[in-house]
């Protein structure tokens, strides 16, 4: 693992995504807290408070921002649906990460809010016609994309984030992480 930061390295998206390709994306989802839960089991209480390397958040901090981000991905892809090109807002997830309930709330709350989350997002993917993947939204990192390659990035997020956590425990995961992309 070069880059502890980025184990499954930097997000690349597909320029082409056909309908077989989001057929193999969108079961992945629900996978995600499937995985997080088994690769949090194997953690104890001083695991999840200590950082995956230095400078970095803790699990306990990842798990809750994968939660976080993963709400804000489900709003920004239901704006994306109803609205033209919107502007995704950010925010500061390092000033969120500092917040009391990354301190405090379990991180079962946030795999179990994830598990909830994930589930609506399934019925809203599976619900949608090939066009509207094609639909656009702004982003201050990636610029202007469609829901394709905010699909693919949801997916590689909450895998880049498990890699990281995997290190912690000294494992070498980040291949069953890339899945593809």
């Amino acid at each position: 693992m070069n880059d502890q930061r980025l184990p499954t390295g930097s997000f690349q998206s597909r320029a082409f995504t056909s309908a077989e390709d989001r057929v193999g994306f969108i079961p992945q989802i629900p996978e995600i807290t499937k995985d997080l839960r088994s690769l949090v089991l194997e953690l104890t209480p001083e695991q999840l408070d200590t950082p995956y390397r230095q400078g970095g958040w803790t699990p306990k901090q990842v798990i809750h921002h994968m939660a976080d981000n993963d709400m804000n991905a489900y709003i920004r892809f239901k704006r994306a649906l109803t609205e033209d090109v919107p502007l995704a807002g950010s925010y500061r997830e390092d000033l969120w990460a500092e917040l009391s309930d990354y301190r405090d709330l379990p991180v079962e709350d946030s795999i179990l809010f994830l598990e909830a989350l994930h589930y609506r997002f399934v019925i809203l993917l599976n619900g949608l016609q090939p066009d509207d993947f094609q639909r656009k939204l702004q982003t201050q990192v990636l610029g202007e994309i469609t829901l394709d390659t905010a699909l693919q990035r949801l997916i590689w997020h909450n895998r880049h984030h498990m890699a990281q956590i995997s290190h912690l425990l000294g494992r070498d995961r980040v291949d069953s992480y890339k899945g593809g992309f």
